[in-house]
Order: structure tokens, then C-alpha cells, then sequence
């Protein structure tokens, strides 16, 4: 069983590199040239490090982590060493929020219309009074690729019927069996709910975000990590309700009350070496160099 090795904090990086990388199938046409792509569900972070210059003294902490990964066997958290303290102001370090998946937008089955003029997605039934202005909710089901995404909602029926989202949609017309889900598989936004009052604040574009498993009681169970790609703004009031655009896309669709750390201590992600080996270097002065490569456990 992969155990989490706690990373060394006695020497800092003086470089790193990482990055998010994507598997996506492209097809040309070779008559017309159009392109479509295909994304698949192999998205994930990949890092490099480079640790200052060190003594045998600090550098035994490094080996000894290192070695006790065992390989690729055993994890460790991290996230990108400019990224760890956020932008945003948010106030409250364990979380931000339990994941909201109870309102009433989380619908099965419903027929929906499309029109491209306005942008407007309508139902048949009130299914958008679980949700606000500025609120995402995940489309699945049309006909059309191009209305089966993730929208931010611009403006909301005072019926609660429909909306006016801020992507482009093709015209298509009462459409059966589409789904309306917040916080599943492939939705680039979370969901959430204030869960206490008292905290309050902003999350900013560019800002590092944790997903847990469940209620997080042990912040050891990272489910993804994510980067926020919008503003988002939390009041002190337990019945605020909010959501972050995010990249990448959840991989798997998530249940009431897990929890999204934010902040210094929680906003990282679970990797292991890209490799089997470990490696450091040293001169004759008994200087040590440490360079090390990671990827995202999926």
C-alpha cells in the first residue's frame, strides 16, 4: 500500500518547472482543412525542482526522502513552489467550502433547447432554482458538441426555467434525455457552499486549489488538484453559494461536502517520482546537488 512521505522543508528550490499536460486527438479534414480535437482523460501536472546547494548535513534529509519514496511506489504533496501562496484573499486556511452538489440543477433527464441568438438554454421544467448569477453548471446529452460544456450563467429567468450562459451554443430544439450537473466528470468550475460563518474573501485567477476525498477529516486524501482560472468572491454567511472556474476538468464526478483546501497548507497535490531512481550529485567540497522530476498521481 503507497504510503505519503512528508517532503523536507531545511533547503528551498532555486528552480522549478511545472506543467499541466493534456492528451488530445486531432483530426484533420483533407479536403477542407477543418480540424476537431478530442480531449481524453489523461490530463495531469508534471513538475522539476532544483534544490539549492547544500552540506551533507541538510542534504541526508533529502536522500533519505528520496530513497524512502522507494521509486515510483510511495507519493508526496506539492504543488508548483511559486504557486503555494495564493493571490487571493480568502480567509479561512483549512478550506474553502463544501462541494455543492444538492441544489436542484442536478438533473438526469430533461429536454432542453438551445438557441444560438441569445445564448439562452431553456427547460420544460424549473430546473435552474438551485442556481445564481455568475453560478456553472456542466451540460451533457445534446446533439451538438458545442452545448455539451460547462456555463457560466449571465442572467437567470425569473422562472427559473432558463438561462443566459457566456459560451456560443448551436441552435438545437427540445432535446430529450440531456443532463444539467454541477461538481461531475469533466466540469471545468466547482460548486460550493460556505460551511461556517466568519470566513470570507476572494480566490483569484492563477490560485492553487486541493480537492479531498469526502469531508477531509485526514488531509492526506487528495483526490485532484486544480488551479482556479477565474475570480470568485466568498461572504461570511452560510448560505452563500458560489462557484470557481477551474482547469483541469474534474475527473470524477464528486459527492455532498467533499472538501477544497485552500492556502499554504492544503492547496496541494499527491505525486510520486517519474522514475524509479534516486539521484544527488556532490564535489570534493562535499556539496550536494539535488534535481528531481514528479508527476500527478491519477
Amino acid at each position: 500500500m503507497p504510503r505519503i512521505i512528508p517532503i523536507p522543508t531545511n533547503v528551498g528550490f532555486i528552480s522549478s518547472d511545472f506543467s499541466l499536460n493534456r492528451t488530445l486527438g486531432v483530426t484533420v479534414s483533407p479536403f477542407s482543412g477543418k480540424q476537431r480535437t478530442q480531449e481524453y482523460d489523461a490530463t495531469y501536472w508534471t513538475g522539476r525542482v532544483t534544490l539549492a546547494p547544500m552540506r551533507r548535513s541538510q542534504a541526508v534529509e533529502w536522500q533519505s526522502f528520496l530513497t524512502a519514496l522507494e521509486g515510483q511506489k510511495n507519493y508526496f504533496k506539492m504543488v508548483d513552489p511559486d504557486g503555494k501562496v495564493p493571490r487571493g484573499t480568502y480567509f479561512g486556511e483549512r478550506f474553502l467550502g463544501d462541494v455543492r452538489v444538492d441544489s436542484g440543477s442536478n438533473v438526469a433527464s430533461v429536454a432542453l433547447s438551445f438557441s444560438s441568438s441569445t445564448n439562452t438554454i431553456t427547460a420544460g421544467t424549473a430546473i435552474f432554482d438551485g442556481l445564481v448569477v455568475s453560478d456553472y453548471f456542466t451540460v451533457s446529452g445534446a446533439n451538438n458538441e458545442e452545448n455539451n460544456q460547462t456555463f457560466k450563467i449571465v442572467t437567470k429567468n425569473a422562472n427559473d426555467l432558463s438561462v443566459t450562459v457566456d459560451h456560443a451554443l448551436t441552435a438545437e430544439a427540445n432535446t430529450a434525455g440531456c443532463k444539467v450537473r454541477q461538481n461531475v466528470k469533466g466540469s471545468s468550475a466547482l460548486s460550493l457552499k460556505a460551511s461556517q460563518t466568519n470566513v470570507y474573501g476572494t480566490v483569484k485567477a492563477g490560485d492553487y486549489l486541493a480537492i479531498y476525498n469526502a469531508t477531509a477529516t485526514s488531509f492526506d486524501n487528495i483526490v485532484q488538484l486544480v488551479m482556479a482560472t477565474g475570480d470568485a468572491v466568498i461572504t461570511d454567511t452560510t448560505t452563500d453559494l458560489y462557484s470557481i472556474p477551474i482547469q483541469p476538468k474534474l475527473r470524477q464526478n464528486l459527492t455532498d461536502d467533499h472538501v477544497v483546501g485552500f492556502g499554504t497548507q492544503y492547496n496541494r497535490g499527491l505525486f510520486r517520482l517519474d522514475s524509479n531512481n534516486a539521484d544527488w550529485s556532490a564535489n570534493q567540497n562535499s556539496i550536494y546537488n539535488i534535481v528531481f522530476s514528479f508527476i500527478e498521481v491519477m
